[in-house]
């Protein structure tokens, strides 16, 4: 590698190490000239993905306004884009290592810039979901090759602990910025630049992925499992439907529990197909590490807690304390912060010296006292005294979980697997969240209904809500204090061990 200019050594290749080094730690050129910028490459492009699941819901009113659809069709704009997003994860990963990542990283951004166009300019309800749900397919290409590019650019020990603090912090905040966002654009500018703004992002990323990452494609391209592609594809559209569904449906109607169950039956039914194929679209050994299956298991669980604190804490800030959109997003900015400072410390200094196992049990157990703690919240509480705490203590939690979950589930993993093992997280936090969106939902509206059934008066409404809230809190607190149960049970005790200096894999082709 001497002999090449910085220029013309790929970022994203995996040398052997030399002995004494660390191991798979990259040359001198790689690491001075192009990591770093990689990462804000990436980071951008995931930020686009990530905020854009939230960055909408604030705009709604107005397009809604603007558009003249009903109030049951609203639902659509969020949902199209998330069936679709969900549903195709795993066939995105999995084309990220038989094309290459790169080339699907750069489709991915440029069609995602045409859907967020082609819904910013819509002019009637059809168009909108059209370009939401060309928003998901892309970004289904865009997020596991993005993870992927991360997972197999950083191979250094110290190097990678600081690129997953930066990327977990973008994950698990990425919610709230699309709050802060969207208040903003809506406000300054209409909701069309909660779409458009994508264009932006997807310019830079565009530009550095041309620049930054190298042509080519795996050597040795095994087949597509179509048949898993089908399965996997509608099995997850029907889970995520289904928990949709479950939003504006009651829970008995076919619906609801049609499509949940058909999914689970397909998901199932492709897993058995895939022990027993040649070239499996998701390899069992992505699974079955230990390790690897308490990181999915916990980023499920997390994804779909933290849903209660921004859906509902948002209903709380805009209903009951009547903060505006860009007030709200901005309410947000200390849990952020939090939630930073934690992935950096997770990554840097506590995963390399304690593992896993007794860091993300410790922030899920943070989080459920935060969510405990929001309980309390009153409709004359103030932002400082009563809000501010529990969210710090919250996004702190989830700043040990999602960073060192996020690593740990991609770590040591099979150079040809790094797609789909990406799509994996991606997948896992997507149907947890659509879970969460609908146990949530219906929690808090039954809750609602039985206390406004008992009580009357001038303040009945405002209490029920109040109520309402309460009760999505404490389920998300019981999700969280779940997901750390199970991360005490499932994670190895001690410390994950990095590749040894001959076990780094050669070569990788983007």
């Amino acid at each position: 590698m001497s002999s090449q200019s910085a220029a013309d050594v790929p970022v994203d290749r995996l040398t052997k190490s030399a002995p004494g080094t660390s191991g798979g730690a990259p040359a001198p050129t790689e690491r001075a000239n192009h990591r770093w910028w990689v990462l804000a490459v990436i980071a951008i492009a995931q930020l686009m993905v990530v905020l854009d699941a939230t960055v909408v819901t604030i705009a709604l009113p107005s397009a809604q306004e603007a558009l003249k659809f009903s109030d049951g069709n609203r639902q659509w704009i969020v949902t199209a884009y998330s069936l679709s997003f969900g549903s195709l994860l795993l066939v995105g990963g999995r084309l990220a290592d038989l094309i290459g990542r790169r080339i699907v990283f750069l489709v991915g951004v440029v069609g995602f810039a045409g859907a967020s166009a082609l819904a910013g300019a819509a002019q009637n309800f059809e168009v909108l979901v059209t370009g939401r749900a060309l928003q998901g397919l892309f970004g289904a290409l865009l997020a596991p090759a993005a993870l992927s590019l991360l997972n197999t650019t950083f191979t250094d020990v110290k190097e990678r602990a600081k690129a997953f603090g930066i990327y977990g912090a973008i994950a698990g905040a990425g919610g709230g910025v699309g709050l802060l966002l969207g208040g903003v654009l809506t406000k300054n500018l209409n909701w069309r630049w909660t779409l458009y703004v994508n264009l932006i992002f997807a310019v830079v990323a565009f530009i550095g992925g041309m620049m930054l990452l190298r042509k080519g494609a795996p050597a040795d391209r095994q087949r597509l499992d179509i048949p898993g592609t089908l399965l996997v594809t509608v099995g997850l559209f029907g889970i995520v439907y289904g928990f949709s569904n479950a939003e504006t449906h009651d829970w008995s109607s076919p619906l609801t529990w049609g499509f949940l169950g058909g999914g689970a039956l397909l998901v199932a039914v492709f897993s058995w197909w895939q022990t027993r194929i040649a070239h499996p679209l998701l390899p069992m050994r992505v699974l079955l590490d230990r390790n690897r299956g308490a990181s999915f298991t916990v980023l499920a669980i997390s994804g779909a807690g933290m849903f209660g604190v921004f859906l509902f804490l948002t209903y709380y800030l805009q209903l009951t304390l009547r903060y505006d959109a860009v007030k709200t997003g901005l309410a947000f900015l200390p849990m952020i912060g939090a939630l930073m400072v934690a992935a950096q410390l997770t990554t840097n200094t506590l995963l390399p010296k304690f593992g896993p196992r007794w860091i993300v049990t410790s922030g899920m157990v943070l989080a459920a006292g935060g969510m405990a703690w929001m309980t309390n919240l009153g409709l004359t509480s103030s932002y400082a005294a009563n809000v501010l705490p529990p969210l710090l203590v919250t996004g702190f939690g989830i700043g040990l979980v999602m960073p060192a979950a996020m690593s740990v589930a991609t770590e040591r993993i099979a150079e040809q697997d790094a797609g789909v093992a990406s799509a994996a997280v991606n997948t896992m936090q997507q149907v947890g969240g659509s879970i969460g969106t609908a146990l949530l939902n219906t929690l808090a509206a039954s809750a609602l209904t039985a206390y406004l059934a008992d009580h009357t008066g001038p303040m009945a409404k405002a209490n029920a809500a109040l109520h309402s809230y309460a009760t999505a809190y404490w389920w998300s607190a019981g999700f969280f204090l779940v997901g750390g149960i199970l991360a005490a049970l499932m994670y190895r005790s001690g410390r994950t061990t990095p590749p040894a200096g001959g076990e780094a894999v050669a070569a990788v082709h983007m």
